[in-house]
């Protein structure tokens, strides 16, 4: 009798996906990773993490093959497996889907791309593409009330912000 199949892994989270495109950009360890991500940290000024979900992340990470841990002198030294590394590029080079995930995933994707001398703009244009209907349905007519003037608002401030990372982009190059 064949054992049962085995169940999908189930799908990263984002702490997973930020500590993996972390570790993508080259060998290092866990208390860099947790220093990137602290609130003053150059990600966690966009989205933090605790020291210890930082860490239960990366060992999720090593148990799944996406990351290769080797033992140091001092210091445990990760590096992303070629696996690891091609998920990570994939993720990065996703647009979010809605909205909302606009102020964390994705400025979290497009502080990565700078800084792993990566360009935004690809990006910064499928995002636009994918929620350009999205936002022009809720930007468009009059608020019915206090969550359609909401919406409204948002969208015209993602659109507005989408216009401004875009320039912000190719200003840069």
């Amino acid at each position: 009798m064949a054992p049962p199949p085995a169940e999908p892994a189930p799908p990263r989270s984002l702490a997973d996906h930020v500590c993996l495109a972390t570790i993508a950009e080259g060998p290092t360890h866990g208390w860099a990773i947790v220093k990137l991500l602290r609130p003053d940290g150059d990600l966690g000024r966009i989205w933090s993490l605790s020291r210890g979900l930082t860490y239960r992340s990366i060992e999720r990470l090593v148990d799944d093959g996406a990351v290769d841990r080797h033992d140091g002198e001092r210091r445990a030294m990760l590096t992303a497996t070629p696996a690891g590394d091609a998920e990570a590029h994939r993720w990065l080079a996703d647009p979010v889907e809605h909205v909302r995930d606009l102020r964390t995933e994705f400025l979290l994707k497009v502080r990565l791309h700078e800084r792993s001398g990566l360009d935004p703009m690809p990006l910064v244009e499928r995002q636009r593409e994918l929620l350009g209907p999205a936002l022009d349905a809720l930007g468009a007519g009059p608020p019915d009330d206090a969550v359609g003037l909401w919406r409204q608002e948002s969208a015209l401030a993602a659109q507005r912000f989408l216009d401004r990372i875009g320039q912000h982009v190719v200003s840069r190059s």
